[in-house]
């Protein structure tokens, strides 16, 4: 049987991309902005890269590049929770790989237990999105090429949490987001090469949903949801702000903290605002009443 990855030309394929590439770029300005917060302000801008590269960037492109995928005479359906699993896997497995990786510091163990968590998890997103459809044929897959796209998944997982933790600067995270792009989809292809199909059954008694009547409204409301985190992400400061900011708000500290805050009787403080010996140079009285 004859197996079409592109029924609608590259429409298909050059979407998917896009849609990886978008996801990508937003999780990588919102790993940016985590960068420069702790505790809950992180976590949440970690959980918002975990959605955009996990949701958009890897189930989103998986299941557009699967509305171009049909197989000569056969039915596919598909089973409404199995698919929603993947999602939810995908998000899962890119969210733990970011918070194994140090924000402070990337170790190369952390770097490389992340990166092949996230990759084996991109690849059981992908498996369980292929158990999700049911067709009136027998589905095999290659090991061999099955290992291959496993191995792609944990190199361009591993690449991706370097990227989202170290990649600064407009081109060189939009550099960044295409290359992304390019792994994820080549995981995709090369997993669906490791697929084969033999006989075809009746489809009378076929579970589940259409394609087009289920995965079309998953991609539109995963493609509003995108739209929610690209104002989020725009209308937040960015990393840079913040650290600016920061600093701003860090020098303003350490002058309200001058000489004439220091311990009674020592320094300026001590001497109703005169100067002492030790005093810096153009040292002048603080605003505020003499004692």
């Amino acid at each position: 049987m004859v197996i079409h990855h592109f029924t609608y030309g590259p429409v298909t394929p050059a979407l998917a991309y896009v849609m990886s590439c978008t996801g990508s770029l937003l999780g990588l300005l919102c790993t940016s902005r985590a960068i420069t917060f702790s505790g809950r302000s992180r976590a949440r801008w970690l959980a918002f890269g975990a959605f955009a590269i996990g949701g958009t960037g890897v189930w989103g492109m998986h299941f557009i590049a699967m509305l171009g995928f049909t197989v000569g005479g056969a039915t596919i359906r598909y089973d409404i929770p199995l698919t929603l699993l993947s999602a939810v896997i995908s998000v899962a497995v890119v969210g733990i790989g970011l918070f194994v990786v140090d924000v402070g510091e990337i170790k190369p163990y952390a770097l490389i237990i992340g990166g092949a968590i996230t990759g084996v998890g991109v690849a059981a997103m992908h498996y369980t999105g292929m158990a999700a459809m049911h067709m009136n044929t027998t589905l095999r897959y290659d090991r061999h090429t099955v290992t291959a796209s496993v191995l792609i998944a944990i190199a361009a997982a591993i690449a991706a949490l370097w990227a989202a933790f170290r990649v600064r600067g407009n081109w060189a995270t939009a550099g960044a987001a295409l290359i992304m792009g390019v792994a994820v989809s080549s995981m995709h292809y090369t997993g669906m090469a490791a697929l084969s199909v033999r006989g075809v059954a009746s489809a009378d008694s076929l579970p589940g949903a259409e394609p087009m009547q289920f995965l079309v409204p998953l991609i539109v409301g995963i493609s509003l949801s995108t739209i929610c985190l690209a104002i989020a992400v725009g209308t937040a400061p960015t990393a840079r702000e913040i650290q600016a900011r920061t600093e701003l708000l860090d020098r303003i500290a350490r002058r309200r903290e001058g000489p004439w805050n220091g311990a009674a009787g020592t320094g300026a403080a001590g001497t109703g605002g005169r100067p002492v010996h030790g005093d810096p140079p153009g040292w002048r009285q603080p605003p505020g009443p003499r004692p």
